[in-house]
């Protein structure tokens, strides 16, 4: 079995990885594209999942085939294809519309720490998951989403609150996620057996 790496992030075969950064125990899926991309540790994705503009919060779960970020067509020209802004590829004399790239990485979206998002989903551009949040398979995410609320359907809604409010802002006041590798060790088994009420309990009172 191949482990993880506090200094190296694990990049499966068939990889495009494009002006993307990467923290420790980060892993990327066979297949994977992440473009303009910041993995924050501990997160990863599965095969096949395509990431752009995107940060990638602490823990953050993403499953198979899932597309987070994509990137828009001009859709108030006069076409939407991209020989307007990929000039390049079809004429010498002419160079790629830089202006309209630079716009497209600025429409970045951010995925809260811990967040599930589910297989086949879509999480649309300049859209903020918060912390907790899970995205169920094959939603298309086109609003922020409260920490720790389930969303669900084409377009995404919410279906409910994961925890009570209580208990979501305790687990946010702890932000355990921010704990360094060896508390999170030392807490390994309280983190396997113990529900969210009994951890905090436990470890904030």
């Amino acid at each position: 079995m191949t482990k993880l790496s506090a200094t190296t992030p694990l990049i499966h075969p068939d990889c495009q990885i494009v002006n993307s950064s990467f923290g420790a125990w980060c892993e990327v899926g066979v297949g994977s594209r992440v473009i303009n991309s910041t993995f924050e540790d501990y997160s990863y994705c599965d095969r096949l999942s395509d990431i752009a503009n995107t940060t990638v919060g602490k823990f953050a779960n993403i499953a198979a085939m899932t597309r987070i970020g994509p990137t828009d067509h001009p859709m108030d020209h006069a076409s939407l294809h991209h020989f307007l802004y990929r000039s390049a590829y079809y004429w010498d004399d002419v160079e790629d519309d830089a202006d309209f790239f630079a716009r497209r990485a600025a429409r970045r979206t951010t995925l809260g720490a811990d967040c599930w998002i589910g297989h086949g989903a879509i999480i649309k551009p300049e859209v903020t998951l918060g912390v907790g949040a899970v995205v169920a398979s094959g939603a298309v995410v086109t609003k922020d989403v409260a920490p720790y609320m389930i969303v669900a359907g084409v377009p995404a809604q919410p279906l409910r609150e994961r925890f009570p409010a209580a208990i979501a802002d305790r687990l946010l006041a702890l932000a355990w996620w921010d704990w360094d590798h060896a508390r999170l060790r030392a807490a390994l088994t309280d983190f396997r057996t113990l529900k969210a009420d009994a951890f905090l309990e436990k470890y904030n009172g």
